[in-house]
This record gives C-alpha cells, sequence and structure tokens, in this order.
C-alpha cells in the first residue's frame, strides 16, 4: 500500500511538475506558432487553431532592416560581456581570497550602485553622451551595460571565488607561482563554470535591455529591442510580424543558453552541496 501511495504521489508530482513547466513554455509556443501566421489569421478572436503556415512574416521582417539591428545587439553584448569578465574576475578575486580592510565597503558600493532606478540617471547620463559625441553610439551602450552588469557579476563571482580550496592556491605559491599565474592556472579552472554562468547572465541583461537603448540611440545604433517598438503603431498590433521579430530576437540568446546550460546549472549550484 504504501509502495503504491509513493508511485501514485510521485505520479502527481510528475504531472503537476509538467502543467507548471507547460504554463511557463506556452508564451513561447504561442508566439512561434502565431510567427507562422498571416496577420489575417493572428488577429482573430478567438484564435485561430487550423491555418496554413508561411514565412511571409520573416521575410518581412528581413526586409525591413532586422539584421543592422541583430548585429548592434550582438555586438554590443558580446563586448560588454568580455569588459565585465575583464574587469570583474580581478575585482571578485581582490574581494574573496584577498580581502583587504574595507572589503565589506566595496561590496556594499557594488550593492549600492543597483538601487539606483536607470530612469533617475538616464537624463545626466542623456547629457553626458550628448557633449561626448556619443549619441547613437554602440560604444555608449557597451560602456554603459558593462557599469549595469558589473556589480551583480562581481557578487556572483565572489560566490564563486569563495569555493576554491586555499590549500590549492597555498601549494602554487609554495612551488613558486606568481599572481598572474595562481589565478589564470589554479584558480579560474576551477571557478570556470560560475565565470560561465555568469557571463551569461550578463548576455541575456545586455541582450533584452531596452531603456538605455531607446533613449540614447536612433538609426545607427538601435538594438533589438528598439527595432520590436517599431511594430507598436497608431493602426494596432501586428501580431505576426511582431511574434515572427520577437522569434528572431530570441534565438540566440536561447541557442546560447542551451549551448551552456550544464556550466550555468553548475555554476549556479557551486557550493550548494558540501
Amino acid at each position: 500500500m504504501t509502495a503504491r501511495t509513493n508511485r501514485l504521489g510521485r505520479s502527481a508530482l510528475t504531472g503537476l511538475t509538467w502543467l507548471v513547466a507547460l504554463l511557463f513554455v506556452f508564451p513561447v509556443i504561442w508566439m512561434v506558432v502565431t510567427s507562422f501566421k498571416h496577420e489575417v489569421d493572428a488577429a482573430t478572436d478567438p484564435p485561430t487553431f487550423a491555418f496554413a503556415p508561411t514565412l511571409e512574416q520573416f521575410t518581412t521582417i528581413l526586409d525591413r532592416g532586422f539584421l543592422p539591428y541583430l548585429a548592434n545587439s550582438a555586438f554590443v553584448t558580446v563586448l560588454s560581456t568580455a569588459l565585465v569578465l575583464l574587469l570583474g574576475v580581478p575585482a571578485a578575486y581582490a574581494l574573496s581570497l584577498a580581502p583587504v580592510k574595507q572589503t565589506s565597503n566595496a561590496l556594499g558600493f557594488f550593492l549600492s550602485t543597483k538601487m539606483l532606478p536607470i530612469v533617475a540617471a538616464i537624463i545626466p547620463l542623456y547629457i553626458i553622451s550628448q557633449n561626448l559625441g556619443m549619441l547613437d553610439n554602440v560604444w555608449a551602450l557597451i560602456v554603459l551595460y558593462a557599469g549595469m552588469n558589473l556589480p551583480l557579476a562581481v557578487w556572483m563571482m565572489r560566490s564563486f571565488f569563495l569555493e576554491v580550496p586555499t590549500e590549492m592556491i597555498e601549494a602554487a605559491r609554495v612551488d613558486g607561482a606568481k599572481l598572474p599565474t595562481v589565478l589564470y592556472r589554479v584558480i579560474l579552472p576551477v571557478v570556470a563554470p560560475g565565470i560561465a554562468a555568469t557571463a551569461l547572465i550578463c548576455v541575456i541583461f545586455s541582450w533584452t535591455e531596452f531603456f538605455y537603448a531607446v533613449n540614447l540611440t536612433a538609426a545607427q545604433a538601435g538594438t533589438v529591442p528598439v527595432f520590436l517598438v517599431g511594430f507598436i503603431t497608431s493602426e494596432g498590433l501586428f501580431w505576426a510580424q511582431l511574434s515572427a521579430a520577437a522569434l528572431l530576437a530570441s534565438l540566440p540568446v536561447m541557442i546560447v543558453g542551451w549551448i551552456a546550460q550544464n556550466h550555468l546549472v553548475r555554476g549556479l549550484s557551486m557550493g550548494a552541496v558540501k
């Protein structure tokens, strides 16, 4: 009786898990289905489930100049994430394995930078960008996205660095290894999954950021989120085109996340099990 009850409980839990997963995935499935519809079929109420699939919406998206926006997003995301890692790895090392007296103050400062609403900073950032001639410039976004993600990255990577056994570092130093060798040959291989998880989160935040992009860019440096806004017009919403554009915009992040999912799981679970 107990074994049967356990099986029923596991089956019910499995069914509930699939139901919750379906609820989360359903908007994505609906977006994919709608992207292959004609506008007439996408705007029906109730929704149309029987329709003739078409690639017309994807062709329209590409004809409207989607690729330059995609290139801008890719360029800004990759370089800002690389800059975050370049600055964040030494900072996380210094705040974890080589702490100083003001470590807590530094950590508090990093955390406090995330408390300011970005809408409160947009006017001075706009004026600074204008005075430097960097409006509608991808390099302005790179700097802003790096500054936006750096505090989070430092906090995350610090927690990963704290999991490195001190015995490994001491053994390397006894063997005569200098600090750069210890960092890149001993510590980084251990925390690589955590750094990969941090990089993936920075990629997601940079790729989906909208507020800075829509206020500081125009025709030359617009990113994918800015491109998607163009489908919201006074004439209404073009659901099929918007779904196709959103699908194309989501694919790069979904592919990167799928490829790096093992590193993401390992990185986010570092230190969870001793």
